[in-house]
């Protein structure tokens, strides 16, 4: 392709690829450095430039130092562009950001199919550089296709679907979104290879979950059992943090961790566990004290830079304990008898990870989606979700990766399938 394309063919071949990835590129007959993330920023990549060196650092981790210096800052490369530095010529980098104005950088920017104006002259068979990178999706739009019926009212706390008003007509919706989920949990776990696990555990799991036990990741749980062979253990992890306020007025160390996250997490194992009696459901509670917050602190810091927020290292924590795998397995007395019978020290065997991100911004989970209802209805959530779901490629995802893949793990996220 290169011989063929030997100016756009960088373009040519991200073009025409689906999944997470994030890259840099030397071509040396070209003197060309080409670096980029996946269009849905899946992937770590940040960059850094060193005035006092004239360099310029890229990398899928921070290196753990940081300056004052707001232009000397790691910095997370935007997902939505792929980036060519000519070095051909002379250049200083020392002035360097990677930023829509700073030359000599060339971006390229992905593009939804109907923002795209193709030049006169460029045939469907030979387009041209600038229309290479097409979104494999198209916009959400606030416009009804179909005229769907309107929800429940919003005045009702809980709805069950036996009363959902006209079900018959969401069905097709219902179904449409069960069958492309399905496909998308089967390409990121059908060639995952058969391992091994400890202790010469012939049913060592292939892929793990990270188990809170909300709507994303049941449902993931749920279809990824109708696709794995039936003899293949799960695991569910579920990672709780001990609260030294509370610890001082808790009346076992157990109600220590007896957090939301941790009864609905029991609650959505137990109800696994009675939809696919047959599949052993390992539910591993992860404790974690606060001696190890403190212990893991600064590492999960520089894990997290550029990201620097209370809430990022919240997430973060979270995310670093749970992938880690090590806590106590959940055993219940017997098929029929959901009474916990002991708990007792386990290490996760799998190697990938699956996460429900992005099915708030796509599914309408947020409190301001209801918000967005109110005001206008369809139209207005329409909207809402529409913005949502083009902020995707800059939300947290990168940050997310740097997290997870520090346990020598690997996130994949079925509800982010582009295609």
């Amino acid at each position: 392709m290169k011989r063929q394309d030997p100016k756009d063919y960088v373009l040519r071949v991200f073009g025409r690829v689906e999944g997470p990835y994030a890259f840099a590129y030397f071509d040396h007959d070209q003197q060309k450095l080409w670096f980029a993330r996946d269009y849905l920023g899946r992937r770590s990549l940040v960059t850094k430039w060193v005035a006092d060196a004239n360099s310029l650092l890229i990398s899928s981790v921070a290196d753990g130092t940081e300056t004052d210096n707001e232009h000397a800052k790691w910095t997370e490369l935007p997902a939505q562009n792929i980036y060519c530095l000519d070095l051909a010529g002379s250049c200083s980098l020392a002035s360097l950001a990677v930023s829509e104005s700073a030359a000599p950088f060339t971006q390229y920017s992905w593009k939804y199919e109907s923002d795209i104006e193709r030049p006169m002259d460029a045939s469907k068979d030979n387009p041209s550089a600038a229309s290479q990178l097409v979104l494999p999706f198209g916009q959400v739009t606030p416009e009804l296709v179909d005229n769907p019926p309107p929800p429940p009212s919003t005045n009702a706390s809980v709805v069950c679907l036996d009363g959902f008003p006209e079900l018959a007509r969401w069905q097709p919706y219902i179904d449409g979104l069960e069958r492309v989920l399905t496909e998308s949990i089967r390409t990121r776990i059908e060639s995952i290879p058969l391992t091994r696990g400890a202790n010469a555990d012939h049913n060592a799991p292939r892929v793990g979950i990270l188990f809170s036990g909300g709507v994303d990741c049941i449902t993931i749980a749920a279809l990824l059992t109708k696709i794995l062979p039936q003899g293949e253990a799960i695991e569910l992890f579920n990672v709780a943090f001990e609260n030294p306020r509370q610890t001082r007025t808790a009346g076992t160390s157990n109600a220590v961790y007896d957090v939301p996250d941790r009864r609905t997490g029991r609650q959505g194992w137990l109800e696994l566990c009675g939809l696919d009696q047959m599949r052993e459901w390992r539910f591993v509670e992860i404790d974690v004290p606060y001696t190890q917050v403190l212990e893991h602190r600064a590492h999960i810091r520089n894990l997290l830079t550029p990201s620097d927020t209370v809430m990022d290292m919240s997430i973060g924590m979270a995310l670093w304990f749970a992938s880690k795998g090590a806590g106590l397995l959940v055993v219940r007395k017997s098929d029929t008898d959901n009474t916990v019978v002991s708990r007792h020290p386990y290490e996760g065997a799998a190697r990938v990870l699956l996460l429900g991100m992005g099915a708030d911004e796509q599914l309408g989970g947020y409190s301001r989606h209801r918000g967005a209802w109110d005001r206008g209805g369809w139209t207005e959530l329409g909207t809402e979700l529409r913005l949502d779901v083009q902020r995707i490629a800059t939300r947290n995802l990168g940050r997310d990766d740097r997290i997870v893949s520090d346990n020598s793990k690997e996130s994949r996220y079925p509800f982010l399938a582009a295609a």
